[in-house]
């Protein structure tokens, strides 16, 4: 990793909007972005007691997809169709990963969560990273392509972009995340999506 990059994209965010995410521009333009919203509803619907209904898991991971602003227009009502195109043992078999995603073993649930959505060619990583990165924002990491590549190539980091989602890619974005935000405390990023925002902004600019 390239601290001085960050250290550098951190000066300028901090500079331009003081206070970082606690800055009254940045607050009102995070509203549009609903995460408290939307991490409220992922930690409701997608609470370990609400598994005994797969049908309203998958249909709360269809509403979470639709209503997301990270998610792109072109994906949401490929979703949607999914869903209603479900047989009993898909549901299953989406609702077991998401279930282990969350609350078992990460790695299986990743894995089958992917294997799951590449039958109905979904298999995309904003797909697959929605749903945890809103249940948990400042542990999980939302990964859109575009916005992961500047990172990789910007900060250096010492990883390849899979265009499949893989969870050894997830896990070492995830760390490499993580330990930025450690880096960049000035930024005051509320959860991981924001930090990654500010990373996407601020690169970008610098580029």
């Amino acid at each position: 990793m390239d601290k001085e990059v960050l250290l550098e994209a951190e000066r300028r965010f901090v500079s331009r909007y003081p206070g970082g995410f606690s800055n009254p521009e940045l607050v009102a333009t995070g509203k549009k972005f609903k995460m408290d919203q939307h991490g409220d509803f992922a930690r409701e619907h997608f609470a370990v007691d609400r598994f005994d209904a797969p049908r309203d898991i998958v249909e709360a991971m269809a509403t979470l997809v639709s209503r997301s602003a990270l998610v792109s227009m072109f994906e949401k009502p490929k979703f949607k169709a999914a869903v209603l195109a479900l047989s009993p043992m898909e549901i299953d078999d989406w609702v077991g990963s998401l279930r282990q995603l969350l609350y078992g073993d990460q790695k299986t649930g990743f894995e089958g969560l992917v294997a799951a959505l590449s039958r109905h060619k979904l298999a995309k990583w904003t797909l697959v990273t929605v749903a945890p990165a809103y249940y948990d924002q400042k542990a999980e990491v939302f990964v859109k392509p575009s916005t992961t590549k500047l990172i990789i190539d910007r900060l250096r980091l010492d990883m390849t972009y899979s265009a499949t989602p893989t969870w050894d890619f997830y896990q070492g974005y995830r760390e490499a995340v993580l330990a930025m935000r450690k880096i960049a405390r000035d930024v005051k990023a509320p959860g991981n999506p924001s930090f990654t925002g500010f990373l996407m902004m601020s690169l970008d600019d610098h580029g």
